[in-house]
Order: C-alpha cells, then sequence, then structure tokens
C-alpha cells in the first residue's frame, strides 16, 4: 500500500505511535462528478466492451469489469482527484458478486485492473497516450492497456506489460487486431450498427476470431434461426404436399390403367364370346345342311 495512505501524524502522536498507527484510507470518496461521456457514441462503446466481457466469461464469478467508473489508489490523490478512471477496465481473479460503486484498491486488497481500454477524443487523446498511460504503466502495473477513437476506425493501439514493466506495443496482426493476453481475446474494429448507431466499434473476438456477440446480436441471432427454421418446415411441408400430389397422381393413373386394361379384359370377353357364338352358329348351319343331305364341304367351296 502506498506510503500515501497512512495516517498524518498530529501533535500529540508520539514518533512511535505514529510508527505503529495502522494507515487510514480517505473517507470521502466520490463515485459520480456528474460529467457525461465525451460522446453517445462514447458510451455506446463503453457498454459494448462491458457486455461483451460479461457474454464471454459467462458463469464465472472470478472479475469484474466497469468503465467511466472512479478508480482510488492513494490518498493523495483522493484528495486532489486529479484521475477519474479508465473509461473501460476489467480486474480478473476477484470478487465479481461484490457491489461496487467505482474501484477502491486498498478496498480490493491492493488489486488493480488487469486491462485498460480508454476511448479518446481529440480532446483527450494526449493524456490517454501520455500522462495516463504512465499511470496504468507505472503505478497499476495494468498487463494490458488499449486507446481508441471511436470517431477514428484508425486509432485503435495498445501495450503489453513486459517482463522490465515497461509497456512495450503490441504489433497487430493482418486484420489490423489486437491481442490481449490478459482476456484471452482479440481487439479489433467491427463497422455496424449498434443501439442505432452507425460506426466501426472497438469490438471483442475470440481466440479463434469469432466476434464475441452482445446481447441484443445473439436475439437477433435466435430470431433469424427462429425464422430459417420456419422458413424450412414451410419447406417441408411444400414438398410433402408436392410429394402427396405426385402419389395422388401416380394412384390417378394406376387406376386409369386398371379402368383400361379392364376394358381390354372386357373387349377380349366380348371377343371370345362373339367367336364361340360364330362358331356354334357355323356348327348348327353345317348340321342343318347334313340334314337336308347337303356337303357342307362343298358348300363352302
Amino acid at each position: 500500500m502506498s506510503v500515501e495512505l497512512t495516517r498524518e501524524q498530529s501533535p500529540q502522536t508520539t514518533p512511535a505511535e505514529a510508527e505503529w498507527t495502522p494507515p487510514l484510507p480517505p473517507t470521502d470518496l466520490i463515485f459520480d462528478d456528474g460529467e457525461p461521456l465525451e460522446s453517445n457514441r462514447h458510451r455506446i462503446a463503453m457498454n459494448v466492451l462491458i457486455e461483451a466481457v460479461h457474454q464471454a466469461y459467462q458463469g464465472r464469478d472470478d472479475y469484474f469489469t466497469g468503465g467511466n467508473m472512479f478508480v482510488y489508489y492513494s490518498s493523495q490523490q483522493a484528495r486532489n482527484r486529479d484521475f477519474k478512471g479508465p473509461d473501460f477496465f476489467v480486474a480478473l481473479n476477484v470478487d465479481g458478486t461484490k457491489e461496487r460503486q467505482g474501484w477502491v484498491v486498498w478496498e480490493e486488497e491492493g488489486r488493480y485492473p488487469d486491462v485498460v481500454v480508454e476511448l479518446m477524443s481529440p480532446s483527450t487523446a494526449r493524456q490517454d497516450t501520455g500522462k495516463k498511460k504512465d499511470i496504468y504503466e507505472q503505478t497499476f502495473r495494468t498487463r494490458d492497456y488499449f486507446v481508441y477513437d471511436p470517431f477514428d476506425k484508425n486509432s485503435l493501439q495498445g501495450w503489453h506489460l513486459g517482463n522490465d514493466f515497461r509497456y512495450e506495443a503490441i504489433e497487430p496482426d493482418e486484420r489490423g487486431w489486437l491481442w490481449c493476453e490478459s482476456l484471452g481475446f482479440w481487439l479489433g474494429t467491427w463497422e455496424g450498427m449498434l443501439t442505432k448507431e452507425q460506426a466501426v466499434w472497438a469490438r471483442f473476438y475470440d481466440r479463434a476470431g469469432n466476434l464475441i456477440l452482445l446481447s441484443q446480436e445473439l436475439a437477433e441471432q435466435e430470431k433469424q434461426r427462429a425464422e430459417q427454421e420456419k422458413q424450412r418446415a414451410e419447406q417441408e411441408k411444400q414438398r410433402a404436399e408436392q410429394e402427396m400430389q405426385r402419389a395422388e397422381q401416380e394412384m390417378q393413373r394406376a387406376e386409369q390403367e386398371m379402368q383400361r386394361a379392364e376394358q381390354e379384359k372386357q373387349r377380349a370377353e366380348q371377343e371370345k364370346q362373339r367367336a364361340e357364338r360364330a362358331e356354334s352358329e357355323l356348327k348348327a348351319l353345317r348340321a342343318r345342311l347334313q340334314q337336308m343331305g347337303i356337303d357342307p364341304e362343298r358348300v363352302s367351296e
């Protein structure tokens, strides 16, 4: 803990008492200065990062993520209020179920954020890449620090804390994405509509490069899947109806063939009957001729 957190000596405190008096942190901390974020786009950009972490870490209680929150790390800073906190941060291996108005280091067993993202603007860019970057490197020892201006798609930069506790620039991959070792995510850009605003946003991607979807996007994805399932079911229904129609047509054709065969059978039977009658008549005629003394064979000649 910083020496700045030690209680100041009073005229009645002896040197020995002062040496063994436990440090008392400030108690007049504020957590809301009433100042909004730089713009509505900055607010959306912050919420997008926070929700993405929650989506990726579902079921886990060992992290805390916040944004536009006060971070207190020393009594001098608390008194001067010369540093308010990052636009977005994640602290790992902490009690994620604990309610917090802000991040107070001495109430977090000396833990600082592991990942910080500052959403820059022209008025803050110099401080975000200068004074604040120095604080995250030298005081916070934040392992991964990124900056991005939501109005400048080419502004994404990042640094990782090296073994010498100095920031080293993170080299972007061929997509322009930066690897966040602490979270196991890529931080890249994505263009699209979020909360009714079209922009190029800083978004998290998983190790395989898949965009970590927000609840709104997941709901839309489920809606699309349901619609596709409905369409497939409708297509299957139509195919089944078509198959039924074809089967009915085949049945009708088979019945027609059966009817034609029956008709042919009837015609054949009729022909047979005619032939039998003709043969019977011929025999009767021959018999009469013979009775009359006439040779039937000579008559036929």
